[in-house]
């Protein structure tokens, strides 16, 4: 059984399942057979393990034993758990600028503020949930109107709701995140034209989101409210013959050249499993490295998924200011589960754990995989606008949709997920493209993953599947359509972070 297991670095005391592998099985570079059966993507000790030992997997700590481990035991729930761990932060110590590569183009929508956005949709934007559903009603009514569904040029019209906006504070940290939130996605460079609805009467008021200025630099912007216009049927009337106007600007947008440096990528995982570190993300990684020495940018998010890896981007950080934002968010982060009765080590969920994953620590360093090696250039809050080109931070959640949200809010154009387990999602505006980690998954959900990169257990290489994803990147921003958009995915998925008491 030769290939049946992955050892991943020279100091593992365990190897990776590559599959299901029976009672009494020997294998490579492990000491004795196997005491029980272990289910593909599980860990393997390599030998005996005693109880209180750290266990390493990537050459790094990712808990310790519970109880004595045999050789060729099984790693999992049952015996390994956190445990007290320290950090080395070393700020900055690998640091280390990439070659740059010679830049590439795209096909993409040129905006007033040099932004490029890879669709050119014209949303819907609600201020408070009371006004969701009329934005939906607007929204179906553009789609069947012959005038707008004639428009060209327009990838459609998006309704952006949601569950806040409205019993809340309106002064506190929850506020200021929905407020750059919502503002985030009426200046991303997917949207055309934004039209904004509110109810009227919401805490988050529609003036306050249009502030003194343009909230978009074209100008193609809208606002009005549902009590301000007399109601359902008379705001949807009214929002018709608002977004004509608007179309007709938007429609003029066509794709042109860009260079690839305009583009920004959210990177993200859900839905992981044993194979997510050693496939898709470090493949996405290595797609990452590739953009951003082309001078684009990636961003990387969800704090809780990358708690007791930190120290892998604090040692790339570019400045001790950009390291110590960083650990000021995990701080935040450790106080804010605290006083919620919640700990950071509340991950990997259910389905994780099926997958193979044990611990936060082990969750964690697959997870930072997906930024490749490019050195932090930057970190900012939840839907804070990217300013700085390269591979940067931005603080989230770890539930997908509202890291994403978040990212989109950032000016993130374009996503893409790694996913063991098998996630469907769609963010639009931003097309989607799934990676699948493993072979498994791949061919039973071919409707739902563009790329399968399980073929990296059987030979293929990461930098070569880093090049094939790149590749996809930019045949997406270019106008091919994702699997999650040909779905139909992105109505749903718009999930705001709410920070705070609901009153």
């Amino acid at each position: 059984m030769a290939d049946a297991v992955i050892r991943l670095h020279g100091r593992d005391n365990l190897v990776i399942a590559l599959a299901d592998l029976p009672k009494g099985a020997s294998l490579p570079g492990v000491e004795a057979p196997l005491p029980g059966p272990v289910p593909r993507g599980h860990k393997i000790a390599s030998r005996a393990i005693a109880r209180g030992e750290t266990v390493l997997r990537y050459g790094q700590a990712i808990g310790q034993a519970t109880e004595d481990i045999p050789a060729g035991g099984h790693i999992h729930s049952h015996n390994l758990g956190m445990g007290p761990h320290s950090t080395d932060y070393a700020i900055g110590a690998e640091a280390r600028p990439l070659p740059p590569l010679p830049p590439r183009e795209f096909l993409g929508y040129h905006r007033a503020d040099g932004q490029v956005g890879t669709r050119n949709y014209i949303g819907i934007l609600t201020s408070v949930n009371c006004s969701g559903s009329v934005a939906r009603f607007i929204a179906e009514a553009a789609e069947k109107d012959p005038v707008l569904s004639a428009m060209p040029n327009i990838d459609g019209f998006v309704p952006i709701v949601h569950n806040t906006g409205c019993g809340m504070s309106g002064v506190n940290e929850g506020y200021a995140t929905l407020m750059r939130t919502l503002k985030g996605y009426a200046r991303n460079a997917n949207f055309g034209g934004i039209l904004l609805v509110g109810l009227g009467c919401e805490v988050m008021q529609v003036p306050d989101l249009v502030g003194q200025g343009r909230l978009r630099p074209d100008g193609n912007f809208r606002y009005m409210t549902i009590q301000g216009e007399g109601g359902t049927r008379a705001t949807i009337e009214r929002a018709l013959k608002v977004l004509r106007e608007m179309a007709e600007v938007a429609a003029q947008a066509m794709r042109r050249p860009a260079p690839v440096s305009k583009l920004i990528v959210g990177l993200q995982c859900g839905g992981s499993d044993g194979y997510s570190g050693i496939t898709a993300n470090p493949a996405l990684g290595h797609a990452s490295d590739l953009l951003v020495r082309m001078g684009g940018t990636t961003i990387l998010s969800e704090t809780p998924e990358i708690y007791g890896a930190e120290h892998l981007l604090t040692r790339r950080a570019v400045s001790p200011e950009v390291g110590e934002r960083l650990l000021e968010r995990i701080r935040w982060w450790e106080n804010y589960t605290a006083i919620n009765g919640g700990e950071m080590d509340n991950n990997p969920s259910p389905g994780n754990k099926r997958g193979g994953l044990t611990t936060i620590l082990e969750k964690s360093l697959g997870a930072v995989a997906k930024g490749g090696t490019a050195p932090l250039a930057g970190v900012y809050k939840f839907a804070e606008a990217i300013t700085t080109p390269g591979f940067v931070y931005m603080d989230s959640p770890g539930y997908d949709p509202c890291s994403v949200t978040g990212q989109i809010a950032s000016g993130a154009t374009l996503i893409v997920f790694t996913t063991g387990r098998g996630s469907v999602s769609g963010y639009k505006p931003s097309p989607c493209i799934k990676l699948a980690t493993n072979t498994e998954m791949y061919a039973r959900m071919q409707e739902d993953m563009d790329i399968n990169c399980g073929d990296i257990i059987d030979g293929t290489s990461i930098e070569a599947k880093g090049e094939e994803i790149l590749e996809k990147m930019i045949a997406v921003a270019s106008g091919e359509r994702t699997l999650s958009e040909q779905l139909g995915f992105g109505g749903a998925e718009f999930v705001p972070w709410q920070i705070g008491a609901v009153m």
